[in-house]
């Protein structure tokens, strides 16, 4: 299908094909990360080794691994796809994701590391009441979760079988199939290695696709956006083409801004170092790495615009996903189109055993252990769980992947982002900053950020008309960041002040000298 719309395009790709150098690197990061899984399968035996690496992983380790869980195939296929045909206003989103880490910074690593065990539930429920603030805390992170799994899943499926040949499902099953292993049986330690080795391939492979594109231009990038501007006319470096209302800029801001301190699978990396000031060293190493990695994509999006061609990009896929792959192979032959084919594969599966890990850890340490158990689960029974759940997850993984087949993953992603500023971030921050904040406010700003964050996207025209073919939507965002993170705000202080709790109040104290000093009083 992908060569007869090239065809009538005048495209010549290899992408549709089973292409050998991407099968090569493929197996060859299964074997290296399957060793990895099995040496650290040898060290896992315990609880806090399976969710937390025996907070063993040091401030620059767990950087590169915080990079390479936040470089999802968002990050590497779609920014490159929205520069190259949105031009300008593609980087709204590298820039939004971007800016969310100094919060997680200055407002969330080091009371994260100092108040909780495994989950950022461990923090919102510090000094409330355990059960209905963690039952309430497990289901936004699983509805995180599992927008974002599916978002991770279609794009791995995509990717394999336009690299490789294979059908969809099949596609989908082999991602989920290796991911269970990495988590099954290696959990963080596995995990946090997998995301290293895949961050650093994922910054090789793109600095290397940049080198190769600017040497079109002298190595002068001012020469390539020239280009695209004699190309595509001045608009194409102007913002205002893919996000034309400033209050949807601003909406989308938000969510990619604050969304990022409510990501489960990031804030539970904090519990794998030994101190807060590893988890600020931590964020240090992450945004660097980030920033690079986003700067980077400027000039693939760029890159493919003027190399590639809009044309090309979009007949191959109508999200222009594929751009990064289709410039691989203008500036490097299908040798590079393969390495990088399965450096996105890498993309993708190190981001999604991060996301199975971080649903394990709500559903077995949170729901199991705290609620089911009373808090008196004993460390060989959670692990137990822990990984019963973990198989769970990946059923669910593969099943959602399949059934949203098709869908667009960009707006997967940002739904997740939509969610977790909504749920995760307001209670987190009330929790650890605001003396006054109670279980009945907690649990409300959970559930109504949760909730509402859900409804508005389904009734925004993201849904009603991009999906549903509709000509009008409830709704006039398609984010609904911007009505939902300040609800979710005033209902968590609100419901606190109608409903105080004496006893939240009086281990404020307690709970601050342990989010500052870090030690037991």
């Amino acid at each position: 299908m992908i060569h007869l719309v090239a065809a009538a395009e005048g495209v010549s790709t290899a992408i549709g094909e089973p292409n050998t150098i991407a099968i090569v690197f493929f197996f060859l990061f299964i074997a290296i990360t399957l060793g990895i899984t099995y040496w650290a399968a040898r060290q896992t035996k315990t609880t806090e080794e399976f969710f937390a690496a025996g907070r063993s992983i040091s401030g620059r380790q767990n950087g590169f691994a915080l990079a390479g869980d936040y470089m999802s195939a968002a990050s590497f296929l779609g920014i490159a796809g929205l520069v190259a045909t949105s031009g300008f206003d593609g980087l709204i989103y590298s820039t939004g994701w971007l800016v969310g880490w100094p919060i997680v910074l200055f407002l969330i690593a080091e009371p994260l590391r100092n108040l909780g065990k495994y989950t950022f539930a461990d923090v919102v429920a510090f000094r409330l009441q355990q059960v209905p603030v963690r039952v309430s805390a497990a289901l936004g992170t699983l509805a995180v979760v599992a927008f974002y799994l599916i978002a991770q899943m279609v794009g791995a499926g995509n990717l394999i079988r336009l690299m490789f040949g294979l059908s969809y499902e099949t596609s989908v099953v082999i991602v989920g199939c290796v991911m269970l292993a990495y988590v099954l049986f290696g959990g963080m330690i596995a995990t946090t290695w997998v995301q290293i080795v895949k961050a650093g391939l994922l910054l090789a492979g793109a600095f290397l696709l940049c080198v190769l594109s600017l040497s079109k231009f002298g190595f002068n990038p001012l020469a390539l956006f020239d280009a695209a501007a004699d190309r595509y006319g001045e608009a194409v470096l102007a913002p205002g083409k893919l996000v034309t209302n400033p209050w949807e800029a601003v909406s989308l801001g938000l969510a990619l801004m604050f969304g990022t301190a409510g990501l489960p699978h990031i804030l539970m990396r904090f519990y794998t170092v030994p101190d807060a000031k590893a988890a600020r060293q931590s964020v240090f190493w992450a945004t660097g790495l980030i920033g690079f990695f986003y700067l980077m994509t400027f000039i693939l999006g760029f890159g493919a615009a003027v190399l590639v061609g809009r044309g090309v990009i979009t007949a191959v896929d109508k999200g222009g996903n594929m751009a990064a792959p289709l410039l691989a192979e203008v500036v490097g032959g299908t040798g590079l189109l393969g390495f990088i084919a399965a450096v996105a594969f890498a993309t993708i599966l190190a981001v999604v055993a991060g996301l199975t890990l971080s649903g394990a850890a709500a559903l077995s340490h949170d729901l199991w252990v705290n609620v089911v158990r009373g808090g008196h689960s004993n460390a060989k029974e959670e692990l137990r769980v822990a990984r019963a759940a973990t198989v769970a997850l990946g059923i669910v993984a593969i099943a959602l992947g399949i059934v949203f087949k098709g869908q667009n993953v960009a707006f997967m992603v940002g739904l997740a982002f939509a969610i977790a500023a909504s749920g995760n971030f307001p209670a987190l921050v009330l929790s650890v900053f605001w003396r006054r904040y109670t279980t009945a406010g907690a649990v409300a700003s959970i559930v109504v950020g949760t909730l509402s964050s859900l409804i508005l996207i389904y009734l925004s025209p993201t849904i009603q008309i991009d999906i549903f073919q509709g000509t009008t939507a409830w709704f006039p965002l398609k984010n609904p960041a911007l009505v939902t993170i300040p609800l979710s705000f005033a209902v968590g202080i609100i419901v606190s002040l109608l409903a105080p709790e004496k006893n939240a109040l009086e281990q404020y104290d307690h709970k601050e000298r342990r989010m500052i000093m870090g030690v037991e009083d």
